[in-house]
């Protein structure tokens, strides 16, 4: 709200600054260079002739500067310097009095100071081009830093190939594969691997005697006749 005040303040203060210096000079534009500088060599102003086109070039164009907000800044600093250098040299022409030149002097430098507002061809087209400018620099600065950090740190790899390639690597697990223990087979009569016998069978007539092989019964010898 402040902003926009000020905006409006400003608006209003170019305008009427800026429409009485384009007045004045548009009154000595229609009485002709002659007839001004007659005036100001009366009023004992040095080289009437220039000094008469200076002025209404000053007030005509720094005035139709000011109503229209373009470099509002550099237009004001001359105005207030011409304002100046009348009120040291020469009395004002009429319509404009001394009281009213001090004003417009003031004026003119206050809007130098305070600018244009944005309600101007200074905001709209000038310091939105800055704007712009200052935008792509910053945009150009910040590439190249990326640029810079993408030298200085190498490239990650992706974490969704990472997972694709350990996913391919390992090895397929069924979710009905059954890994509880399960008891050791019994050798089928069938299998030639369970007919073999580690064990030795026991031969006919051997009787095991704590823990040996009881040796067979000698028979008697007949006895000699």
């Amino acid at each position: 709200m402040k902003q926009a005040l000020r905006d409006l303040a400003a608006l209003v203060a170019r305008v009427g600054v800026g429409g009485i210096f384009f007045a004045n000079g548009w009154a000595k534009l229609e009485d002709g260079l002659k007839i001004t500088g007659a005036r100001f060599l009366e009023q004992g102003a040095p080289a009437p002739g220039a000094w008469a086109t200076v002025t209404m070039l000053a007030e005509l164009i720094g005035g139709a500067l000011l109503i229209a907000g373009l470099a509002v800044s550099t237009t004001g600093l001359i105005l207030f310097a011409e304002a100046l250098a009348v009120f040291v040299v020469a009395p004002p022409l009429n319509p404009i009095s001394m009281n009213e030149l001090i004003l417009l002097g003031a004026a003119s430098l206050l809007l130098a100071v305070v600018g244009a507002g944005r309600v101007s061809v200074d905001h709209m087209v000038v310091i939105r081009r800055r704007e712009s400018e200052a935008a792509d620099e910053f945009a150009a600065d910040s590439e190249a830093d990326r640029v810079i950090a993408s030298f200085r740190e190498p490239e990650k790899p992706d974490s969704s190939d990472t997972k694709d390639s350990d996913a391919k690597d390992k090895p397929a697990v069924s979710g009905t594969e059954d890994t509880a223990p399960h008891p050791r087979p019994r050798p089928q009569s069938g299998d030639p691997k369970g007919a073999e016998d580690t064990t030795p069978s026991p031969t006919p007539g051997d009787t095991l005697v704590a823990g040996r092989k009881k040796p067979p019964a000698r028979g008697r010898r007949p006895a000699s006749g």
